[in-house]
């Protein structure tokens, strides 16, 4: 098997090429079979991502630039803008790449889980379509139980490295069970979509999205089986709220002291976690001041954030040594893999001396010859038939001063050389 990955990321093509680049579920299938039945290729997987397109593909012979034309002609892209923009792996150094992306090493955000099943599924539309069989089967378990390793044993994937995520995480710690906590979020942009996924994945049912536009916030909220307020009623329902997490555009505070000194009142106040993701700040600063409101800014959760991708580079560091470790497993499997005819050949050579000598000894047993001769001659003529061959290279070894070799041989058949 010679294994070639040629791909597009974030690192090296705009989100405009990479959008062109990038297969559709729809297309997938198609191109899985269009590129299986190009010459040279005998097993494929493709990865398409809104960060990445990889192929990954089994060959005879490495042509790596006619793949890359195939890759081309198929989005109908002008070849020489893609070359420069493609990058590419061949052999352990493919593998290396593939583990290491299935482990989150190679993503937009360090650690980050889910393209280990965004790989999978990719793996599994391949083997759908047919464009995987033995080896490829044999490569991906391996690539997946690598992931597993790194995700079970680093923290690669443990702390939150993006604000949205550290606001969730912080609402965790400090409530015992957040999936019972109602959480009113005040705005409807990017990042408040992101809290509530985030919030839904780990089990929050209870949620109010606030924002000036009402048609926007019912969208959102229709997502995650929200109800919506606009801006106006903010007061009316901030006392439901265990968890507050604002982040507007607005240019003034929407929630403001006295409004969270009112609602804590009417909560006989029983806690409130305040999360500012905004800039300028979306909750006045001197909500701090009031008992039972516990308020987080956007600069709290950076450094909280900072400290996190920190920690995730010192546990990538440790997943690459884990990576290069499962991939010199699978370099010394494949080199088995590859001289599994000499070990047949060697077993079948010595079954038919084997069988010889046995139908010798059992021909002289029954012309009436001594048992205890006949066991003796068995035994020495199949010592001396083992013995030939290793013997004549240790000769051959030692006329030619290989040192080399005779500690090979040495070690391989567990004999104690002269000091």
């Amino acid at each position: 098997m010679s294994l070639l990955t040629i791909g597009v990321n974030h690192d090296t093509a705009p989100v405009e090429i990479r959008e062109k680049v990038a297969f559709s579920p729809e297309l997938l299938l198609e191109a899985l079979t269009e590129l299986g039945e190009q010459e040279q290729v005998n097993e494929s997987v493709i990865l398409s991502t809104c960060n990445r397109t990889e192929l990954y593909i089994d060959v005879d012979d490495i042509n790596k630039e006619a793949l890359v034309k195939w890759l081309a002609d198929f989005h109908s892209l002008p070849l020489a803008e893609l070359n420069e923009m493609i990058y590419s792996h061949t052999e352990v150094a493919a593998v290396e790449h593939l583990m290491s992306v299935a482990s989150g090493l190679n993503s937009l955000i360090l650690g980050e889980p889910q393209i280990l099943g965004q790989l999978k599924q990719a793996y599994t539309s391949a083997k759908h379509v047919g464009t995987v069989s033995g080896n490829f089967e044999r490569l991906f378990q391996t690539v997946f139980a690598a992931a597993k390793r790194v995700r079970t044993e680093t923290d690669i994937g443990e702390n939150a490295v993006s604000v949205a995520f550290a606001a969730v995480q912080l609402a965790k710690h400090i409530f015992t069970d957040v999936s019972e906590s109602k959480v009113l979020l005040i705005g409807a942009g990017e990042t408040i979509e992101l809290v509530a996924k985030h919030l839904a994945d780990q089990g929050v049912g209870q949620m109010v999205v606030a924002n000036r536009t009402l048609s926007r916030g019912q969208e959102l909220a229709a997502q995650f089986n929200a109800s919506t307020i606009t801006l106006s009623q903010l007061h009316t329902r901030l006392s439901e709220a265990d968890i507050v997490i604002s982040s507007t555009a607005s240019q003034l505070p929407l929630v403001g002291k006295g409004m969270v000194e009112t609602a804590l009142k009417q909560r006989r106040y029983k806690p409130m976690l305040l999360i500012d993701l905004a800039v300028p700040r979306d909750i006045e600063e001197e909500c701090e001041e009031l008992d039972g409101a516990y308020l987080y800014t956007v600069d709290d959760l950076q450094s909280i954030v900072a400290q996190n991708v920190a920690s995730r580079q010192k546990a990538a560091d440790e997943a690459k040594s884990m990576i290069a470790e499962e991939v010199g497993k699978w370099v010394s499997w494949q080199n088995r893999q590859q001289h599994s005819d000499l070990i047949k050949q060697l077993r079948a050579n010595h079954e038919i001396e084997k069988q010889k000598l046995l139908q010798r000894a059992k021909n002289l047993l029954s012309e009436g010859a001594e048992p205890e001769a006949v066991m003796t001659e068995l035994a020495n003529k199949l010592t001396n038939a083992l013995s030939h061959a290793p013997t004549h290279a240790i000769k051959k070894a030692a006329e030619e001063q290989d040192t080399t070799l005779l500690k090979k041989l040495s070690e391989a058949y567990k004999l104690e050389t002269n000091k």
